[in-house]
């Protein structure tokens, strides 16, 4: 098709809409990135001048390197918003980068190149979790470079993974938190109490403070944002979560600190956790994460619907549905009554 009407170096190709209709997508240069589209084959719009004015300025495949790719993703708003995640995808990309800082991006429009993703993500072989890590963050990257036009495509999609884990069926059950209770200082026993009672993470639970605390016709609950899916969290309080709030000293800020006093981080409030849980001889699986499965069967008790316990913690309403079954089987003197309570949950979100 002659380009003869559009500015030198435009790829223009036409594509046939559902409706019988065509329209018309251009293309910096053939490959390029697409920076319009239009009913007409020659706009006569003055913005996709300037459109491609821009798109034009942009790095040729063959001097956009891969180690620019990633600088450009970590400075877009396509970067993880919070602070622990964009840490994390930082230092992934930037492994990323070092490895293959001699090649252009566009190598990853090649076939081959998957198979040398694959190469890369074996360096960690000996860690099934760091090695899905890896691609993960990786072909994040790759997906945001064809979306922004900086790639025409990428043949890293659906890479296999090594890392498969199911911790639906790991909970702290009341055994494990009375053995935990039995060796661990005031200070931790609050900070899995805590977990237990209301499902939150660690980055969320360090930051409870009383202003979190609403009262309600019925009692009082916590109000919260959480920092992963900055979602509004609205959580019963409930006897056992009532007692670690009324407790807390007069005029201290937050409700969970460390045996000092001061504030904790999400990574010493796990690892006080774990420390004491290892002292209590309790499975090495057991982590304050997994007091979420406990902190469901508390919601469910307390009234929250299955749906609803499945948004607070992110999960589906099967997955919620498994942990909170488990927890059951594992609580003999919970069973009856938490089993009864479920049946009626799943019937109303059948």
């Amino acid at each position: 098709m002659p380009q003869a009407d559009l500015p030198k170096g435009v790829h223009r190709v036409r594509r046939k809409l559902a409706s019988g209709k065509s329209r018309f997508h251009f293309y910096a240069w053939r490959g390029g990135p697409k920076f319009w589209e239009d009913d007409h084959r020659k706009p006569n719009d003055p913005a996709f001048y300037q459109a491609f004015a821009e798109a034009a300025a942009r790095p040729k495949p063959a001097d956009y390197m891969t180690p620019q790719m990633v600088d450009d993703f970590l400075s877009s708003t396509a970067r993880a918003k919070g602070d622990r995640s964009f840490a994390d995808q930082r230092r992934w990309a930037l492994r990323f980068a070092d490895h293959f800082k001699d090649a252009p991006a566009v190598i990853f429009e090649e076939r081959g190149s998957r198979g040398e993703m694959n190469a890369w993500r074996a360096l960690w072989k000996h860690s099934p979790k760091q090695h899905d890590m890896a691609g993960t963050h990786a072909v994040r990257i790759l997906n945001w470079a064809v979306d922004e036009g900086r790639l025409s495509e990428h043949h890293c999609h659906k890479l296999h993974r090594l890392y498969e884990v199911d911790r639906s069926e790991i909970v702290w059950t009341p055994a494990d938190r009375e053995a935990f209770n039995a060796v661990a200082p005031e200070w931790v026993r609050r900070i899995l109490c805590a977990a237990c009672e209301t499902g939150l993470r660690p980055a969320d639970l360090v930051k409870l403070n009383p202003a979190h605390i609403e009262h309600t016709p019925r009692g009082r609950r916590l109000r919260v944002r959480t920092n992963k899916r900055k979602r509004l969290a609205h959580i019963p309080i409930t006897p056992a979560l009532a007692e670690v709030i009324d407790t807390t000293p007069p005029g201290r800020l937050l409700i969970l600190t460390n045996a000092n006093g001061n504030a904790l981080t999400p990574h010493r409030a796990s690892e006080g956790v774990r420390q004491w849980r290892d002292k209590a001889k309790l499975s090495d699986e057991l982590r304050l994460y997994d007091a979420r499965g406990t902190a469901a069967t508390r919601l469910l008790n307390a009234g929250l619907s299955l749906a609803e316990i499945a948004n607070h913690m992110g999960w589906s309403v099967r997955y919620a549905a498994n942990v909170i079954e488990h927890y059951a089987r594992v609580s003999p003197d919970e069973t009856d009554a938490v089993l009864v309570k479920l049946a009626h949950a799943k019937g109303d979100v059948a």
